[in-house]
């Protein structure tokens, strides 16, 4: 055997189940699961330059202190995952006072703050990776309308999401693949809704058996003729980082780039992930 593809081995395969699931700092949704009865908790900081809220007509600098997320594995193949924020800061460099939102805001000063919609989703595991072909696994998920437009930082929607996942191992070399669609809360019209199309695609490069870097590409595709409903426009972000893995412990970081007008120009982030067996399915 080769030494790429033994070290291959080694992360993608004994590993799996630390490495798979929540996959810091990429949000490319891997099929795999963490693995019955296991909890994983992950945390981090975000601190992005240039974000646009179309609805509000705000645009900052934003820090999101702290991110967290949790996954719990409740089968061999399924796992729920509950991710979102508690402090988003949004340091205002411009206002749009016609922006549908603009006049709800309800703050003073130059800076605002609120939580951070809540994102609850199941993932399952159907077809397991085998050497001729790639793991597949579906993934839905709801997004909750906990941020407020008072601070100009939320739409108060509830949208859906559904994701169809791809993931193969190729030597030293993992990459994964989504793709789906949303429908998105018009938040102007209640009743009016925005389908649109999701992808990701990412890579995770194994250097040694515990340290890796990754890069994705991840966003959505808005067909809808004329203008979209606020906030629910083509996005995308380009990423890039590594993951350095001790133990149950694992240490991320990343830098991302916005690939569309409204997206932010340039951030960072940096955070942790653990993974520990919690408790036995009957």
């Amino acid at each position: 055997m080769k030494p790429q593809v033994a070290l291959a081995s080694l992360i993608f395969c004994g590993s799996a189940s630390l490495l798979f699931a929540q996959q810091r700092p990429l949000v490319t949704e891997d099929p795999e699961t963490i693995g019955a009865g296991r909890i994983l908790i992950e945390g981090g900081i975000d601190g992005a330059h240039d974000v646009t809220y179309p609805a509000s007509g705000l645009k900052g600098d934003l820090w999101r202190t702290p991110t967290l997320g949790i996954s719990v594995g409740v089968g061999s193949i399924a796992e729920i995952q509950v991710d979102g924020g508690i402090h988003d800061v949004l340091s205002i460099n411009s206002r749009d006072p016609n922006a549908p939102l603009a006049s709800l805001m309800n703050f003073t000063g130059d800076s605002t703050h609120d939580v951070e919609d809540t994102i609850v989703a199941m993932k399952v595991r159907v077809v397991p990776e085998a050497e001729s072909r790639p793991a597949i696994g579906i993934r839905f998920a709801t997004k909750l309308g906990n941020a407020s437009t008072l601070t100009g930082l939320g739409t108060h929607t509830i949208d859906f999401y559904g994701s169809v996942l791809l993931a193969k191992t190729i030597q030293s070399v993992r990459i994964v693949g989504n793709v789906g669609g949303a429908t998105l809360t018009d938040p102007i019209v209640g009743y009016s809704q925005n389908d649109v199309f999701t992808y990701g695609a990412s890579f995770a490069r194994a250097l040694t058996q515990a340290t890796e870097v990754v890069g994705e590409v991840n966003g959505r595709v808005s067909f809808r003729e004329g203008t979209p409903p606020p906030g629910t426009e083509t996005r995308s972000l380009l990423k890039l980082g590594a993951r350095h893995t001790v133990g149950p412990w694992r240490v991320d970081g990343g830098v991302y780039f916005g690939l569309t007008p409204i997206d932010p120009t340039i951030g960072f982030t940096a955070g942790f992930t653990y993974i520990f067996n919690a408790f036995t399915m009957p």
